[in-house]
């Protein structure tokens, strides 16, 4: 019976020991439940700590408990830490991703700002502030703000049952930007780069923006031409 109890209590021991080494850096998973996308948060995570003595987590709430807001979430998260410490956080039923670190001057290794843009390029940067900007000042944030790495993914419409998957494709590819940033603003290389294929995907959303564009300015032409044709038949209509 001693040995049942001991070998219980080993038992025990050893999951809660697997739990809490396999959670340290995807420190909340609530949504992808994904052995692959957890090993390589994992990986990403150990290796930016183990050079820079920064640790990076990242938090996939499913909602955000206690009708918080996400930053009062954040701040009293990040109470449970002592070291260095930055999260990116993410909920699904709120729609909500923020970053915030316990320590102000951690800022100085990354762009937030640029992370969370939701624009990839100047071009596309551009466009936007010509459709929405109401003011010069409007014009001149959104042009400051590009490059961004999270939400352009998460923007995308997604078929049934490959939401999952662009969840996983935008965390990580946000938490590789700010992992990489870290490793560039400290001189360090990380061995741990999996970014070439939602790079990838960033680029086709790039070009699908730029084709949607086109093809809206196109018809716009194609319809000043058509009235200017049609100018007679066009008056009359109306």
């Amino acid at each position: 019976m001693k040995i049942s109890h001991r070998g219980l209590y080993a038992l025990i021991l050893t999951i809660i020991f697997q739990t809490q080494l396999f959670a340290e850096y995807l420190y909340k998973d609530e949504v992808i439940h994904n052995s692959k996308f957890t090993e390589e948060v994992e990986a990403l995570g150990s290796e930016l700590y183990a050079k820079t003595g920064i640790a990076l987590r990242l938090v996939m709430l499913r909602e955000i408990p206690n009708d918080k807001d996400i930053l009062t979430y954040e701040k009293e998260l990040l109470k449970n830490f002592h070291e260095p410490t930055i999260l990116l956080t993410f909920s699904e039923m709120n729609k909500q991703v923020d970053i915030l670190a316990n320590d102000d001057s951690l800022y100085k290794y990354f762009n937030k700002k640029q992370v969370l843009s939701p624009v990839t390029s100047n071009v596309q940067a551009f466009l936007m502030g010509i459709m929405y900007a109401k003011s010069w000042d409007d014009f001149k944030e959104i042009m400051s703000n590009t490059g961004g790495t999270i939400l352009p993914l998460l923007g995308g419409k997604a078929k049934k049952g490959e939401v999952l998957g662009k969840y996983s494709a935008s965390l990580f590819n946000g938490y590789l930007d700010i992992a990489q940033q870290i490793a560039k603003s400290k001189n360090i290389t990380l061995e741990h780069g999996f970014g070439d294929s939602n790079q990838t995907t960033l680029l086709i959303i790039k070009l699908l923006f730029y084709t949607g564009i086109l093809y809206a300015i196109i018809m716009y032409i194609r319809r000043i031409i058509y009235k200017r044709r049609h100018k007679d038949e066009y008056f009359k209509e109306w």
